[in-house]
């Protein structure tokens, strides 16, 4: 059984303030989202489980991240488990939210967002499972793959977040200049 080496430890504050920032973000998201219900074009509920609820799962997997990387395990074998499981699921999770954006109809994706929600992603989990692999017989370069996909996964949500906000917030204005039109238009005298 391999024991968990000097540098496991050493990632704590890393993963203290990683964490906690996915934990706030995530916290921010859910108010994008109560904010964006407020207007007619954030799309049905196939448009949040492709573009939105991606984004609060990649912040979870950062803090999933986080309780790996700061739990005290007793081996570097179990570490290499969760993290493989972990990656697995997410190119899973992955190949899903892909057909889920391809099915619904309410936007179209540009390649952007094919990018940051189709292609990073995958790439983060798979990264995660190499990880798991090299772990035993790499441990300090494997860890850093980890940090690094826990980094890459904030910005994907943080990009994600700010893509949804940004439609979200020049669609109330869209709908709102309508509506004005609308209004001046039925007002108007003949």
């Amino acid at each position: 059984m391999l024991h968990a080496p000097p540098p496991l430890p050493e990632w704590e504050a890393y993963y203290l303030i990683i964490g906690t920032s996915a934990a706030a973000l995530t916290g921010l998201n859910f108010v994008v989202i109560a904010l964006g219900s407020e207007t007619t074009r954030i799309g049905g509920d196939d448009t949040v489980k492709a573009f939105g609820t991606p984004t609060m799962v990649h912040f979870c997997v950062v803090i999933l991240l986080s309780a790996i990387a700061t739990a005290p395990w007793q081996s570097l074998s179990a570490v290499a488990l969760v993290l493989g499981a972990t990656g697995l699921a997410g190119v899973a999770y992955s190949g899903f939210v892909v057909r889920q954006a391809q099915q619904q109809t309410s936007y179209t994706p540009e390649p952007s967002d094919w990018f940051w929600h189709g292609v990073l992603p995958p790439v983060c989990y798979a990264a995660l499972v190499v990880a798991a692999l090299l772990i035993s017989r790499h441990a300090h370069e494997a860890l850093f793959v980890v940090a690094a996909v826990a980094l890459l996964l904030t910005y994907i949500g943080i990009h994600n977040a700010w893509d949804s906000a940004t439609y979200i917030a020049l669609s109330a204005s869209r709908d709102a200049r309508e509506r004005d039109r609308a209004g001046s238009r039925t007002s108007s005298p003949d």
